[in-house]
């Protein structure tokens, strides 16, 4: 039986126009699709390897009967036609610095808490790792969570697969033809309670992340079939042994 569909406005309508063509590059294969409950607010918790993702991922949450708001870079929302498009499907900007850092997380709280599916990708773009491993993540992930724990909303843990075969933002590489296969992997709700009643401090902050994007790379090592490597790439950490290297 179909699932029925989150009630949707215009916006939503004419990104799902766009979306759904782009998504169709794809042979998208979901395992644990069932976890995305129809109702309710719920946090995913997923990777990033591609500007491919976010179409991708908005049509799977879509076919799940859900509405994804995202938490996309403020810059999306400056975009002519694209901004109307995100921000009335619901997106949330993400300021990174400045006055207004701070709101994304606001919004995005309000918007679990008002039954509403929140997406967010804890390493802030496409993963630098060059074999596309998760990198080392912001800890907003792990606020939105610690609110999830604190208000009974169900944080699930998804692994994406497929789509930097079809566009490799860093080698400029576009390859739609033939399909690529695009996995998922879903988990269940996670269990937080470890966490829970510990003060919200920076160390709980990098262990709820640590925790979350582990379970993220150990899925992800399952759809590829492949050892994850023990630690996440550092880019910073890259840049600087490149540059000793390098003198």
């Amino acid at each position: 039986m179909p699932r029925r569909l989150e009630k949707s406005g215009f916006w939503v309508w004419v990104t799902a126009v766009v979306f759904y063509p782009i998504a169709s590059l794809g042979k998208t294969k979901a395992n644990g699709a069932e976890h995305v409950r129809r109702e309710g607010g719920v946090l995913l918790v997923m990777n990033h390897i591609s500007h491919l993702d976010p179409p991708v991922d908005a049509v799977f949450v879509h076919r799940n009967g859900r509405v994804p708001r995202f938490l996309a870079k403020d810059s999306l929302f400056r975009m002519p036609v694209f901004k109307h498009m995100i921000s009335g499907a619901g997106s949330i900007p993400v300021y990174r610095d400045g006055a207004n850092a701070g709101d994304s997380l606001v919004a995005a709280r309000e918007a679990l808490r008002d039954g509403k599916l929140v997406v967010i990708y804890p390493e802030g773009t496409i993963t630098k790792d060059p074999d596309g491993w998760p990198m080392r993540s912001r800890t907003g992930v792990a606020r939105l969570a610690v609110e999830c724990l604190e208000h009974d909303i169900p944080v699930l843990t998804v692994a994406r697969w497929g789509t930097r075969d079809i566009l490799n933002g860093y080698t400029k590489k576009f390859r739609p033809f033939p399909r690529k296969k695009v996995t998922f992997d879903v988990s269940a709700p996670v269990d937080l309670s470890e966490f829970k009643g510990r003060e919200i401090d920076n160390r709980l902050l990098r262990d709820v992340t640590l925790f979350l994007m582990t379970r993220v790379r150990e899925q992800l090592a399952g759809l590829r079939g492949e050892q994850a490597p023990t630690e996440f790439y550092n880019p910073a950490k890259a840049k600087r042994k490149a540059a000793g290297a390098d003198g």
